[in-house]
């Protein structure tokens, strides 16, 4: 089977130096003697390469045979673990393809490789962070978030810490890769959370904690980053950052460390680059005023330490340095610190850039500084230094002897290396302390975040292996570091093999992988680099050259001739051989770099600063050293204690400090003669990436590998040769190579028989397939195809084989389909031949029969002739014998008419004479009797004149005596009218004068109080102060006066109160006159009746007057209803919350008094059909009971009020329509006795009317009546009516606070689909007592109220007005409640559903198909695994809501905002969904998913709403792009236009996921290449996802009040309400 491998058209790759790794195929395979084989194969360039090998040495992969290349459906997986050739140019050629197509996330194993895309995309969302929650690595395509959240699942799940290693090298996007990883990790909320949402969609929804978090980011960038010429953003150090959970898991803080910050970046910049970006910021951004203070110019080009890296330095392009100031400066606020330490910090940094420009004048063996230097001053100024002793220490050094110290002079090259070394070490410290502060303030409110964590995720953002021309200290410290982590991602990744091994417990050996310990051991052994380096940096003399001396010495052995070497050329330099190449090292400057100190002068004269800002940064800087030299570094390990207390400081270890500043200070006195061992900066490297090791290995490790594609930094530029490079220094090829030293490939036992079951004929597999015996069925295949039982092992669920194995599998399987496919190809072209044969024998025999046919069609026409002949002779001799016939008949017949016609004429002359005759006579005759008729009338005529004239006379004297009487009832009415209008004008007139008089009383009254007060303070003050005798008595005298004061006021007050008395009986004493002028009409009325009949014109005229004395009558009683209004100042409403104190508030002053009688103090009463209030029945006159009658006539016309009466309780309507008349005082005591049982009120109406209230079912079919739906909110609304009426305003707000409790918590208690009938029903019922509130409003604001006469207790207008509005307000609130109650338990239900129900389900028979094949399993076993949900479930929702809405006749509006907001939902989330997804978008899940759309749209449209479909565009031209044709360019263009509403970053995702079928050819890597090149750059409008919809319900949009055409007293038989049952039947 291996001879088989390198067979004809196999394709392979060979090296290039350009491209990295070329293609070439296999042109021709040549066997000879003694087994050689002669392979000949030929590139994409034509070249030609002839190989000459052995069987042997194919089956045992022996070097020198070009690597395979995978078959193109591989090509662009998104594993590379997945691969059948898993070799180095295959991987480098998957990431090409997959970046080619804007996929810039590929995995390999548990590595993430993240290809840097020099471009923003929008692949970082919140709807993608939604996207990405919850769900399981593998299901969704690569992406850090699938990392983040892998790693936060794991942390949840078994409570162990996470860190997520982002390594890479600069310019591969580690620090954005970073940041995007912490904002999800701080966006996620816990999966027991009781949020709504399992994702944060802005900052607002996130914890101070979180945000803190994310504002570090800025600020590390701000004074850690710096622009170099790989990457305009590049951190120059490292960290990790440790975001600390409790055990819910919820954050509680956070703890960052740094690695190495490169120091020689504050005062030297190659050419292009830029130092840190803060400084940038600071002269950009800083005010004008705080600009000038500092010292500052936004022309960098004034300060040395920022023009070194030349014009083209900066700005970088697309960055505002001033709009990047304010973002560091509100991160910096967040964080906790206040705006003057940060422009202390600010005030520190301008001091460094004035010390850069420091001129240091050089002499010939010396140097100078000017004392007058502007820069000097500045900076020296702002340090809080003495001028002249860091001018004096700047040029000069002291050297300490046993005796004596000698200064000595520093040349102009020492000088400036001291001042550069101050400006590092202050920077350096202020670093350190802008850390210390950010972990002060993540440590929680009460600095207790690591005492109450439990677990971690940590996130290291370290630099990748760099490899330079030139390669100094700090390329040596970055590969160290990687050299460690390397090894322990080797053993991580050997861990996970061997424990894989183990579990399915195959047959093992220990997998043999280079180890790199050797090269640890010779930078950080006992005799190593770093040993030899701190040796050689403690000593005065010390120098490079003798340190290069000691490595060769030392390291130059045989035992290190494999990782230490010396360079042929040059003495200067040493080699490392690192595990992913040979790096070159000059020694120059190792040392200083290592020792990186500041003179002890300048360190004592630091120390004594005047600035207080710069000893806090000093000593939070030594203070770090002192920890790091008190303790051994390690990582502390897990407590066996099990309580949560102990645990949680143990599982969280420090990873060790960072950046630590060399001191001379030490924690312990100096000894005489003793040395000052100072730390150096490779031990303090050493010792923080120890306990940095320590801590990632008790947690589990994450990896995420930054690939930077070009050194141009272009967007989408691939080159092959930086990226190969790249991955071998990241470890990706390493982790390969593990993989293929054992089982790379493994699969289960159902994907391998599903795969490779027709290797065995059918009569092997079919039966085991039926059987189920999956595992022998395997075996079978392996031991007919492989007959090496080392390349394979059978585990307990997988198949584990060797590298290649699988590529021979598939060429067999190849073999064997194409064998299969040639027998079909046979049978069919054999078919077509016979169905050809028995076309053209059909043809020929049906064309000699059409030749037969036209034959005897010849004989039989001229058969046919012939006999037309003789019959054409026949009938022309017939013809002529006939004319002849009929000529002759013709003339006789002419003949005898013309003797008929004579004899005719005259018969008809006679006949005419004679009737001439007899019409003269009749007409004569019918003259004279018409004559005598004509004068017999004119006589009758004539005497009818004369009786008729009789009567008229008559009939004139008595209308002239009735038209005597009606003017004088006009008289007399327009007396009556004017009486009324003075009246009305008396009676206004009065009533003023009584508000100035209750206004002055009040004023009296509060004078009164003033000087009773007075009284008070002026009496106890005699009292307590006995030596002021002769003023108290003056205050006694005082008093007495002003009791003669008040006695006068009182006196004043009785007679204001006697005028009152007095006006108040001259109005009684008119409406006596008024009812006697109305008596004295009524009598004449009678009168009237009794007179003579009146004509219509006479019953016109007294209706107008009638009309007009009862307009009269409305306008005085709204005279006194206006009165009443204006009597006193109404407060405004109060706030919309039920206030127990409403009626005490407002009972206070007004009308407490003085009151007026009850009919001028009520408002107007609320009517059924006017707005008119009548007056008492004894008052009521003839006029009154016509009014009344007219309005009991259209009593049954109701209206839009809230009550259906008139306001005399003595003429009830009932349900039926008819009048009952009851005893007004005993009804209206049993409704105020039964309204006043508060406790059977609330249980009826609670508990039996809310609580155990039976909802009808909904139907469409079988509708219920609207008042069998709405009863709860009429009986509610009756009994508030009742209550308003009778006065009890307290109790009604009292009732209705409990009922709207109550409604709010029984719909609440509903979960799930049961919460949509109840919560629709009450939303119904709630908006109906909306509604009659509205009424009732509206009324109160037309000054109408619905007292009664005899209430309980005194309307109060105030309190009325204010409950009023109040419960407006609040029954609006429940409605909202209800609303987003029951819709939001909808879109949960209907969120689980869409996704199995619309896209896994499949309902089109003949279309079904399952990820990654298994038809044949599904067609042999029916074990096709239903979806937990099919559309007929989600159609069977809408259905129930809509029959819901429509049977509890909810409002269109909101029918309309439910099933817009529930479409919206099942659009988005699907299309989001089919995005998202792996091996799954293929042609026939697309019929699928159409087939469940059109079921939608059916529904839709049968439910008229045509519009709904519109929530679906997306989807459906995403599924219409799955359907069609992507074979060439031209296709492409034809998706573009047929897809007009999908974004081009969604065609590329869903071309880049398109599934191809076992039949199809896989869409070639150009025409994806095509389809990413038109997804444009930073198109904001080019979105992947569109905007998710949670489960928060959209604003709710109230509907219009309905109309209250009455209130229905209607209580179902079933319902146990004794109590509302009675009051309902009494309002009735």
């Amino acid at each position: 089977m291996a001879e088989n491998i390198y067979s004809k058209g196999t394709r392979v790759w060979f090296e290039d130096k350009e491209h990295a790794w070329i293609s070439a195929e296999v042109t021709s395979v040549t066997k000879g003697n003694d087994d050689v084989i002669k392979l000949v194969f030929v590139d994409d360039r034509g070249k030609e390469t002839v190989i000459n090998t052995t069987a042997k040495d194919i089956r045992d992969g022996k070097g020198g045979l070009p690597p395979l290349r995978n078959p193109p459906l591989l090509e662009t997986a998104d594993d590379l673990a997945t691969l059948s050739h898993l070799n180095e140019p295959s991987v480098l050629h998957t990431i090409r393809n997959r970046y080619g197509q804007h996929s810039i996330y590929t995995y390999s194993g548990i590595v993430l490789i993240a290809v840097n895309p020099f471009q923003r995309v929008t692949l970082y969302g919140p709807e993608v962070i939604q996207a990405y929650s919850a769900r399981k690595r593998g299901e969704l395509e690569p992406h850090l978030f699938a990392i983040a959240e892998d790693a936060y699942t794991a942390m949840a799940k078994e409570g162990m810490g996470q860190t997520i290693i982002v390594s890479g090298e600069s310019g591969a996007g580690k620090t954005e890769s970073a940041k995007f990883i912490m904002r999800y990790i701080a966006s996620v909320n816990p999966p027991g959370s009781t949020t709504k949402s399992r994702t944060k969609f802005s900052l607002d929804e996130s914890s101070e904690i979180e945000r803190q978090i994310l504002a570090t980011n800025p600020i590390l960038e701000s004074f850690g980053n710096a622009k170099t010429t790989r990457n305009d953003n590049s951190s120059r150090f490292g960290k990790y950052i440790q975001i600390l959970f409790d055990g819910k898991p919820e954050i509680v803080g956070a703890r960052i460390r740094t690695y190495l910050l490169e120091r020689s970046r504050i005062v030297f910049q190659p050419t292009t680059e830029r130092n840190y970006h803060i400084f940038y910021q600071l002269c950009a951004g800083a005010p004008l005023k705080e600009r000038k203070d500092l010292g500052l110019d936004t022309d960098i080009t004034k300060f040395h330490y920022l023009r070194q890296g030349g014009p083209t330095s900066t700005p970088i392009a697309g960055v505002d340095d001033a709009e990047e100031f304010r973002a560091t400066q509100q991160a910096l606020s967040t964080v906790g610190i206040s705006v003057e330490k940060q422009w202390a910090v600010f005030r520190l940094l301008a001091a460094l850039l004035h010390l850069g420009n420091v001129k240091i004048t050089p002499t010939r063996s010396e140097c100078s500084i000017d004392e007058e230097d502007p820069a000097l001053i500045l900076a020296t100024r702002f340090l809080g230094v003495n001028l002249a002793e860091f001018k004096k220490w700047t040029v000069k050094k002291q050297i300490i002897t046993r005796t004596e110290k000698i200064a000595t002079s520093l040349n102009a090259a020492q000088a400036t290396a001291v001042r550069d070394s101050v400006a590092k070490f202050v920077y350096a410290c202020l670093f350190e302390w802008l850390v210390a502060i950010v972990n002060e303030s993540l440590a929680g409110e009460h600095g207790d975040a690591a005492e109450r964590a439990e677990m971690f995720i940590g996130v290291l953002d370290i630099y990748g292996f760099e490899h330079f021309q030139k390669n100094s200290f700090e390329q040596f410290s970055i590969n160290y570091a990687n050299e460690k982590l390397q090894q322990e991602f080797n053993s991580h990744v050997f861990k996970l093999e061997q424990e894989e091994y183990m579990k399915e417990q195959i047959n093992w050996t220990f997998i043999d992988f280079s180890d790199n310990q050797p090269c640890i051991d010779v930078i950080e052994g006992k005799l190593g680099v770093l040993a030899l380096l701190d040796e050689e940096s403690r000593l005065p003399a010390g120098s490079d050259a003798s340190f290069l001396q000691k490595l060769n010495n030392q390291l130059l052995k045989p035992t290190n001739k494999n990782v230490f070497k010396k360079p042929r050329f040059g003495n200067s330099s040493f080699t490392i051989v690192h595990y992913a190449l040979d790096v070159t090292y000059e020694v120059d400057g190792f040392l200083e770099k290592n020792r990186d100190t500041v003179p002890d002068e300048h360190m004592t004269l630091i120390a004594t600063t005047r600035n207080p800002f710069l000893k806090e940064v000093l000593e939070a800087a030594l203070g770090s050293v002192k920890a790091i030299d008190a303790s051994h570094p390690g990582s502390p390990s897990p407590s066996d204690s099990g309580s949560g207390g102990s645990r949680r400081s143990s599982l969280i270890p420090d990873p060790g400090r960072s950046a630590l500043v060399a001191s001379s200070t030490s924690s312990n006195p100096k000894r005489p003669g003793a040395a000052i061992r100072k730390p150096t900066q490779g031990s303090i490297f050493k010792a923080s990436l120890n306990a940095l090791m320590d801590t990632l290995s008790i947690t589990n490790v994450h990896y995420i590998r930054c690939i930077k594609p070009n050194d141009a930094k272009k967007p989408w530029e691939f080159n092959p040769s930086q990226v190969l490079g790249q991955l071998r220094a990241c470890g990706v090829l390493e982790t390969i190579r593990i993989s293929c030293a054992g089982y790379p490939s493994r699969w289960t036992y159902e994907e391998f028989a599903e795969r490779y079951y027709m290797l065995v004929p059918s009569s092997d597999w079919q039966p085991m397939i039926q059987r189920l015996e999956l595992k022998p069925l395997c075996s079978l295949i392996l031991q007919r195809t492989i007959n090496d039982p080392d390349k394979y092992q059978s585990g307990l669920t997988k198949i584990f084989f060797r590298a290649g194995m699988l590529a021979a599998l598939e060429s067999l399987r190849s073999e064997k389909l194409n064998g299969l496919a040639t027998i079909i190809q046979k049978n069919m072209r054999r078919r077509m031949a016979m169905k050809k044969y028995n076309r053209l024998r059909a043809a020929t025999i049906r064309v000699q029969t059409w030749w037969r046919a036209i034959m005897a069609k010849r004989l039989v026409e001229s058969m046919r002739k012939d006999h037309a002949a003789k019959l054409l002779q026949t009938q022309i001799r017939s013809f002529m014998q006939r004319s002849l016939f009929l000529q002759v008949r013709q003339s006789v017949i002419m003949f005898q008419s013309r003797l008929r016609g004579a004899r005719a004429r005259r018969v008809y002359k006679e006949s005419r004479f004679l009737h001439a005759t007899v019409l003269l006579q009749s007409l004569f005759r019918g003259i004279l009797y018409r004559r005598i008729y004509h004068g017999d009338v004119k006589h009758m005529i004539c005497l009818q004149s004369c009786v008729r004239r009789r009567l008229a006379k008559k009939q004139l004297k008595l209308l002239r005596a009735e038209a005597r009487s009606v003017s004088k009832f006009k008289e007399i009415s327009y007396r009556l009218e004017n009486k009324v209008v003075e009246l009305t004008q008396t009676l206004q007139k009065r009533t003023e004068e009584k508000k100035i008089l209750q206004s002055q009383l009040a004023e009296l009254e509060q004078q009164i109080q003033q000087w009773a007060s007075k009284h008070e303070e002026a009496d106890a003050k005699a009292k307590s102060l006995q030596t002021a005798l002769k003023t108290a008595e003056a205050e006694l005298s005082r008093r007495d006066e002003l009791l003669k004061a008040k006695a006068d006021v009182e006196r004043r007050l009785e007679d204001a109160t006697a005028k009152a008395a007095e006006k108040e009986a001259t109005i009684q004493k008119l409406m006596g006159e008024i009812t006697t002028q109305a008596a004295q009409l009524q009598s004449q009325e009678k009168a009237f009746a009794n007179g003579p009949h009146r004509n219509n014109e006479d019953i016109s005229v007294i209706t107008t007057l009638k009309n007009e004395v009862s307009s009269l009558r409305e306008q005085l009683n709204r005279a006194n209803a206006y009165n009443a209004l204006t009597r006193g100042v109404r407060d405004p409403p109060s706030s919309p919350t039920f206030a127990p104190a409403l009626r005490s508030e407002a009972n206070q002053p007004h009308g407490a008094t003085l009151a007026l009688p009850l009919t001028n103090s009520r408002h107007q009463r609320r009517h059924s059909s006017a707005g008119v209030v009548l007056n008492p029945a004894e008052y009521r006159t003839s006029s009154d009971e016509l009014m009344l009658d007219v309005k009991k006539s259209h009593a049954f016309n109701h209206r839009a009020a809230s009550v259906a009466f008139d306001g005399d309780d003595s003429l009830r309507v009932r349900t039926n329509g008819l009048a009952e008349t009851r005893s007004y005082d005993d009804v209206a005591e049993e409704k105020i006795r039964l309204m006043q049982d508060i406790k059977r009120l609330d249980e009826d109406v609670l508990t039996g009317l809310i609580r155990g209230l039976k909802i009808p079912a909904p139907s469409t079919t079988n509708l219920a009546a609207m008042k069998e739906i709405l009863f709860p909110a009429n009986l509610i609304s009756l009994v508030t009516n009742e209550m308003w009426k009778y006065g009890l305003i307290s109790e009604s707000e009292r009732f209705l606070a409990n009922v709207m409790e109550t409604i709010q918590s029984h719909v609440m208690s509903f979960n799930g689909e049961d919460a949509i009938v109840p919560g629709i029903f009450w939303l119904s019922n709630v908006h109906e007592m909306f509604s009659f509130i509205c009424v009732a409003e509206s009324d109160m604001l037309q000054g109408i109220g619905p007292g009664e006469e005899n209430a309980v207790r005194e309307f109060d207008w105030n309190d009325y007005e204010r409950l009023v509005s109040v419960v407006k307000h609040d029954l609006g609130s429940l409605e909202y409640n209800i609303y987003h109650t029951w819709m939001q338990e909808t879109k949960k239900r209907l969120g689980k559903m869409v996704i199995p129900a619309l896209i896994e389900s499949q309902s089109l028979p003949g279309f079904t198909t399952s990820d990654g094949g298994g038809r044949l399993f599904n067609r042999l076993l029916n074990s096709n695994s239903q979806p937990a949900y099919s559309m007929d479930d989600i159609l069977n929702l809408l259905n129930k809501l809509w029959k819901s809405l429509k049977s509890y006749y909810t409002e269109e509006s909101i029918i309309q905002q439910v099933f817009t907001e529930l479409l919206k939902l099942i659009g988005v989330t699907s299309f989001n969904d089919l995005l998202m997804r792996r091996n799954f978008s293929s042609w026939k899940r697309a019929m699928q998913i159409q087939y469940n759309i059109t079921r939608l749209h059916e529904w839709c449209k049968s439910h008229d709403m045509p519009e709904g479909t519109l929530h679906f565009e997306h989807l459906q031209q995403a599924i219409k792009l799955l359907q069609l044709k992507k074979a060439t360019p031209a296709d492409i263009e034809i998706i573009y236009d047929v897809c007009w509403m999908l974004s081009p970053m969604q065609i590329q995702r869903m071309c880049t996921n398109y599934y191809v079928a076992e039949y199809e050819s896989p869409i070639s890597p150009e025409i994806l290449r095509v389809v990413a090149s038109r997804v444009q750059a930073n198109d904001r409008n080019d979105h992947l996802l569109l905007s998710p919809e949670t489960e928060d319900v959209s604003p709710f949009e109230p509907p219009y009040p309905r109309e209250v055409s009455g209130l229905e007293t209607y209580v179902p038989a079933y319902l146990n309400v004794s109590h509302l049952r009675r009051l309902a039947a009494l309002v009735a």
